[in-house]
């Protein structure tokens, strides 16, 4: 008995040692070290730490967004929500520089024509109810830099302290959710610049408010008066009356100016407001200041304020591979992959935020997967692999008999062309032009040469119908497209909350008055600031219903840009086209969203706002909105419609033009039920998607699908992003069980080489596609086995003897 229990006791200590030494063969590296400062910090001992615990190296978040960079290279998947936040920061910094400078545009009168302190309020509140990434949005004035229109007797004052900001709550625990799960559409609205004159540390200007970065990365802007240090836009506006005007505003700086117009912050604890490690883009506001001093010359252009749009840090993906050409830094995480550099490389994929395992690892040139194993090495699986695994496994073989690459190149046989042909039938009887989209099996090369020669100068030579392709052609928009989708969804948010939050006819105890309706200034300004803030759109418009918008029968701000990289932009109200059949409202997507939103509005989604405004004009300390909570209901991605892509030749964009367009609603003149009000419409260029031309599911819409040029037998084919509407965007990798056979610095065959060396045998040149075939995986390295060599020689020895004999 004695002898069983000191088995089992034996048993149990191994088992622990075996537990608690399972990862000891993981050293520590610099995720763990900021997993540690990462966890130190909380709600409850923020207010006490040092600011040095309150803030991560800048290091900690890589390949931020480059403004001058997003027209060139493509962009990571994993910081597609990034370039959101920067792309955000930059339109509502747009915006507001146009706004507040466009009362040079109207007769100067003794009001102001600034927006009302609740517009502040719901247009940071549509920037985070727009994009589930955006946690937070803000502006930050300067002091005494704020100009409203909210009490009576403000004309050309300023408050003390302006500081609208938004930030998504968790609403788990709401009296007002009684299902008790996190809806994330609730939202806490607080006005920061209400704070007590003799409580410092409320004062967001100062440099220890809750590690104010943000606010000191631009402000306060210490130029000494002078009239040529911000940049110029121009805008040439044509009114519904036919009138013109050209407009120019300063702005935030331009993309090719060193700094760019876009600054991120380090990862920084939010204590006290969200409580939560975010990243924030920060863009500078520009306003002419001093206002109304009857003396030009001594009014000067300066940034007044920063736009502020913050991101939760957690859900950022990390870069845990080395650094290299194509991965550059400074990134902290760098090197702590747990690929093995012997045989593997590493590639990082997206959807992982902060947290370890977000690559794989591929076999290096020279090296290829065992037999057994299908894909590259899942980095979580070897996150979580013992020492006992890691070392035995996640290995790629080396190939024995390795091939040099073939330079000469010859003509394919005849038999072997024709067989080509045969199988590829299009290649050899096939339309052209127009007439090449609607073939029974496409000829991807003719179809792209028909639509990449439609142009300003060829479209006049085609009849309308031909110049609109079915949605097949533009497979992928609504992901690739998505983001410019959710600039024109947070417009129609905006203009839902406000035209169901705010009532112009409401009265307020003191000197506080309501907001004024909209106004033509400011729809103006928010569509031309899609089109400024994102490169990818290349027209915008706010299409008012008939006799919706005050004072207005018609209303229509269309904004547009004729070239990419430019500062002048052309805006102009489309009701101008009141003839019959030409009015806005006759577009298909116009009459189609109106008629499918004209009765039933109960899928819409529900946004609740808990809004705390300032006391009085000097802001002593914030109180409760005398709705409270309030909420509105806006539509989301799903309520919106996608248009196939079109080339208008009539139109102000002639290009091959994908249209998002998604509504927004308010209150009927009763007040008692929803009712569409119109549409905000976003239009992107369809030649700036990437095609796949990779297999998928038969009921995919693609009509490229499936034209790859892989050898099936024994490649299979991989999407890569970034090569744009042309052949040849994928690339070939062996299946399980063969081997890429060549010396060289990629273990794969790239898809615009074999695209190009299959129109080599269709036109009867000299080619190598032949050669780009996967081998069988197994060739054999130039080694002897001296056990078989000792058979071979004692066989030969004993024939030998025999014939002797």
């Amino acid at each position: 008995m004695g002898l069983l229990w000191r088995s089992y006791g034996l048993f149990a200590v191994l088992t622990l040692m075996g537990v608690l030494a399972q990862y000891e063969w993981q050293p520590k590296d610099a995720f763990d070290e900021i997993k540690v400062r990462f966890d130190k910090v909380n709600g409850d001992n923020c207010p006490i730490l040092p600011p040095r615990d309150l803030t991560l190296p800048e290091e900690s978040v890589s390949h931020l967004p480059d403004i001058k960079d997003v027209n060139i290279n493509p962009v990571f998947p994993n910081r597609t929500a990034l370039l959101h936040l920067h792309n955000m920061a930059l339109s509502r910094a747009f915006f507001w520089s146009y706004i507040l400078q466009s009362r040079f545009i109207r007769p100067a009168i003794n009001d102001t024509y600034d927006p009302g302190m609740m517009y502040y309020f719901l247009s940071t509140v549509a920037d985070v109810s727009s994009n589930r990434h955006i946690n937070a949005s803000a502006i930050y004035f300067a002091p005494n830099s704020s100009f409203s229109s909210s009490y009576r007797g403000f004309f050309n004052k300023t408050f003390p302290r302006f500081a609208p900001r938004t930030y998504r709550e968790d609403d788990f625990n709401d009296p007002i959710h009684l299902q008790k799960i996190s809806t994330l559409n609730t939202f806490y609205v607080r006005d920061l610049g209400a704070f007590p004159p003799d409580s410092a540390l409320h004062d967001y200007t100062i440099k220890n408010y809750h590690i104010n970065e943000w606010y000191n990365l631009w402000l306060p802007d210490n130029v000494d008066k002078r009239h040529d240090t911000k940049t110029t836009y121009q805008v040439e506006i044509r009114y519904a009356n036919n009138t013109n005007e050209t407009f120019t505003f300063h702005g935030p700086p331009g993309a090719d100016e060193n700094p760019g117009p876009v600054k991120f912050t380090k990862p920084y604890f939010d204590c006290r407001r969200s409580n939560k490690w975010m990243v924030a883009a920060v863009t500078p506001i520009a306003d002419i200041y001093p206002r109304h001093t009857q003396f030009r010359h001594i009014e000067y252009p300066t940034y007044t304020a920063v736009s502020v749009l913050e991101m939760d840090f957690e859900r950022i993906d990390i870069n845990q591979c080395p650094k290299g050409e194509g991965n550059k830094g400074p990134n902290i995480f760098a090197d702590t992959a747990r690929c093995k550099k012997e045989t593997t490389e590493c590639e990082p994929i997206d959807g992982w935020g902060f947290r370890r395992g977000g690559y794989q690892c591929r076999c290096k040139p020279g090296y290829r997967l065992p037999g057994v194993v299908r894909r590259p090495y899942l980095g979580e699986i070897l996150e979580r692999a013992s020492d006992e695994q890691f070392y035995n496994g996640f290995d790629c073989l080396k190939i024995g008999w390795v091939q040099k690459v073939p330079i000469k190149w010859f003509r394919a046989p005849t038999y072997v062309r024709e067989q080509y042909l045969n199988r590829y039938y299009e290649y050899k009887n096939y339309s052209t032009g127009p007439s090449s989209l609607h073939s029974h099996k496409l000829n991807i090369n003719e179809a792209l040469k028909f639509i990449l020669g439609v142009n300003a100068r060829t479209c006049k030579n085609y009849h309308p119908q031909d110049l609109t392709l079915t949605g097949e052609f533009a497979f992928e928009a609504q992901k690739q497209f998505e983001n410019e989708a959710k600039m024109a969804i947070r417009l129609a948010n905006f203009i839902s909350a406000f035209l169901q939050i705010s009532d112009p006819a409401e009265v307020y105890s003191g000197k506080r008055v309501a907001d004024k309706p909209l106004t033509e200034d400011q729809m103006m300004g928010e569509t031309l600031a899609l089109v400024l803030g994102n490169t990818r759109i290349w027209s915008a418009t706010t299409l008012w219903d008939r006799r919706k918008f005050p004072n207005r029968t018609l209303f229509g701000p269309y904004a547009y840009k004729r070239e990419l990289n430019t500062r002048k932009f052309n805006l102009e109200d489309v009701a101008r086209f009141n003839k019959t059949g030409e009015e806005y409202i006759d577009r298909p997507y116009f009459r189609l969203l109106k008629q499918r939103w004209a009765t039933n509005f109960d899928s819409l989604e529900k946004y609740y706002l808990k809004i705390r405004l300032r006391n009085n004009e000097t802001g002593e300390y914030a109180q409760r909105y005398e709705h409270f909570p309030n909420f509105y209901h806006a539509a989301t991605m799903d309520h919106g419609y996608w248009t196939t892509p079109e080339f208008d030749c009539k139109g102000y964009v002639k290009k091959w033009l994908i249209t998002y367009a998604v509504p927004f609603f308010g209150w009927d003149s009763l007040k008692a039920k929803l009712e569409f009000k119109g549409i905000v419409a976003v239009s992107m260029n369809m030649l700036q998607l990437d095609i796949n031309q990779c297999p998928d599911d038969y009921y995919e819409p693609n009509a490229f699908k499936n034209t790859h040029k892989c050898d099936e037998k024994s490649s299979y084919c991989v999407p890569i992003l970034g090569r744009g509407y042309e052949t040849g965007g994928y690339k070939c990798e062996c299946l399980q069980g063969f081997e890429y056979p060549y010396e060289d610095l990629i273990t794969y065959y790239d898809g615009q080489l074999v695209e190009a060396e299959f129109e080599n045998i269709v036109n009867d040149k000299e080619s190598r596609f032949e050669t780009f075939k996967c081998r069988l995986a197994g060739a054999a390295a130039l080694q002897v086995q001296f056990t078989i060599l000792a058979f071979v020689m004692l066989f030969g020895w004993i024939l030998l003897r025999r014939n002797q004999c």
